[in-house]
């Protein structure tokens, strides 16, 4: 496991380092000038200038990256320039938001999906099928934003049997903290978990297909077992690096959702600080992102490395 490490580590490594780079880049060739946001609208241009160089925006674009690389190594994210915090603060305020809506739509999908996705591949009948293929179709073909607005339509404004605005902290009220997530979690959830079902079917279709299947049914053994202990945990594989990759996209997701609920997260954040051309912290909350979804994505192929030893010997 430690030489599989070692193989994918200069690769993370790349990863990190172009991302602070287009993390660094991005916001700076947005529209959009921090010095006179800060300023004001009333500003001269001798004071805009002021606030530039007090920013420390006028100095040489290489030296301001590798000062803010360097403070990003160090835990010092600089601070907002919108709201003249420290952007740690900002960040920890707002990412338990962001987290408790991710690992909820996390585990929507993986029930949904697998669940969907089991159904399918184990139907015996053509309607059971037919039932499966619609849901998954179903799931996927629906953007999250359109899944939010049809669960506000029918179940906060026309049933109003969930809140459909704001949140309370599941930790700080489990019970009303679960009624605010309900909605968004879903909607989040609900595309990424069509195609994870799909993913499950398809394998599971593959897995019935494999030899060792027919000499568990030529042995006499049961079609429950054989789904069960055979076919099911052989089909999982795929979804698991599935599972990863759509966590990183459930990130950029909530962004939108989150727009949507009024979830005070780190959307609401990001999209405040771009209309602010805010660099530290959208530059921080692009690295955040990657270093999450990367960290994620290890996870997963450390996951597959452990159930199938030919990923972890690279065969």
């Amino acid at each position: 496991m430690i030489r599989f490490l070692l193989r994918r580590l200069p690769s993370v490594v790349f990863v990190l380092l172009t991302t602070t780079v287009i993390a660094f880049l991005l916001p700076r060739l947005a529209p959009g000038d921090p010095a006179a946001v800060a300023a004001g609208p009333e500003a001269t241009q001798q004071q805009i200038a002021a606030i530039r160089a007090e920013m420390g925006l006028n100095r040489p674009l290489v030296e301001q990256y590798f000062d803010w690389l360097g403070g990003l190594l160090t835990g010092n994210l600089g601070e907002s320039y919108q709201f003249h915090r420290p952007v740690s603060e900002l960040i920890g305020a707002r990412l338990g938001s962001t987290v408790e809506l991710t690992v909820a739509a996390t585990l929507i999908m993986i029930v949904a999906g697998v669940g969907v996705g089991v159904f399918g591949g184990s139907a015996r009948s053509r309607l059971s099928r037919f039932t499966a293929d619609a849901t998954s179709t179903g799931m996927l073909a629906m953007p999250p934003f359109l899944a939010g607005l049809l669960l506000v339509i029918l179940l906060g404004v026309t049933f109003r049997v969930l809140p459909i605005s704001g949140e309370v902290a599941v930790l700080d009220d489990p019970v009303i903290g679960l009624q605010y997530l309900v909605l968004p979690a879903v909607a989040l959830a609900v595309p990424m978990s069509g195609g994870i079902a799909m993913l499950v079917q398809s394998s599971m279709d593959n897995a019935w297909r494999q030899d060792y299947v027919d000499l568990a049914v030529a042995k006499g053994v049961g079609r429950r077992r054989i789904t069960a202990r055979h076919v099911v945990r052989n089909s999982l594989g795929p979804a698991v690096v599935a599972i990863g990759i759509r966590f990183g996209e459930m990130l950029a997701g909530a962004v939108v959702i989150e727009m949507i609920f009024a979830r005070n997260g780190l959307g609401q954040l990001a999209v405040s600080s771009v209309q602010s051309a805010d660099y530290n912290v959208v530059q921080v909350i692009i690295v955040g992102a990657v270093v999450i979804a990367v960290v994620v994505q290890l996870l997963t192929e450390i996951a597959m490395a452990t159930l199938d030893p030919r990923v972890r010997l690279g065969v």
